[in-house]
């Protein structure tokens, strides 16, 4: 058998579900007939290629999670489900990015340090169109400023509940960049219109689109996986902007 039609029996089973950051590993398991120059050349190619097409969203959680964990509960909205979050975009076949981030985490920093692991997935061939934020809340807010210091008119973002008064005289810099779907719900005193917001920056966006929704869950609307704004997010991330 061929070099290519052994690579050809790899491609149509788990090799095309690999990330490249699993490489050495699966590079010390397979068998050392196919650890050949130009099969090593090969994989990295399909390798590479995989990696680029995959879909990437970054999921930034509300303050309380910071506050109180991944099993965070509040007294007026109930438990913030966030596994269940995450587990809802796997299902749809996302590589999911999320951590519980640390108590009082400053706003600006996280920013950085997401906006620093995007470009990390541009340099190995990612494309832009491919990665989407989605930010709840305070997480939002630095979902937000990950599009302002990116500057990138292709990247998707999802900003749920975040933009009020108050963040847009205290966030005067925020300059928003790229797809961007603003989701609110109607019952909600926390998180309202971007408009203002998108209106600052109307040049740098390419694709917009609000959504008020009408839930009755007030500002808990973001702690469940519900179809009214997971649907949407979705649909931008597949870059389904209408």
């Amino acid at each position: 058998m061929s070099t290519y039609s052994k690579l050809q029996l790899f491609s149509s089973s788990s090799l095309l579900h690999l990330q490249v950051s699993n490489l050495n590993l699966f590079l010390m398991n397979i068998p050392i007939k196919f650890t050949n120059p130009i099969f090593i050349a090969i994989l990295l190619i399909v390798m590479s290629n995989h990696a680029s097409a995959q879909k990437y969203l970054f999921y930034l959680h509300g303050k309380i999670v910071e506050d109180q964990g991944a099993n965070a509960v509040s007294p007026y909205f109930g438990s913030y489900q966030y596994e269940a979050i995450l587990d809802s975009f796997r299902s749809a076949h996302f590589i999911v990015k999320s951590e519980v981030r640390k108590s009082n985490t400053e706003i600006t920093a996280y920013a950085h340090h997401v906006a620093d692991e995007i470009d990390s997935l541009l340099k190995i061939g990612v494309e832009s169109k491919n990665i989407t934020v989605v930010g709840a809340s305070k997480g939002a807010l630095i979902a937000m400023y990950v599009s302002t210091f990116l500057k990138n008119h292709d990247l998707n973002f999802v900003f749920l509940a975040a933009c009020n008064e108050d963040n847009y005289t205290s966030f005067p810099d925020l300059r928003f960049h790229g797809n961007i779907l603003s989701i609110y719900e109607r019952s909600d005193d926390i998180g309202q219109t971007c408009i203002r917001f998108r209106d600052k920056a109307s040049s740098n966006i390419i694709h917009y689109k609000e959504i008020e929704l009408n839930t009755g869950l007030q500002h808990g609307f973001i702690f469940r996986p519900v179809p009214e704004w997971m649907k949407p997010a979705m649909d931008w991330a597949n870059a389904r902007y209408k």
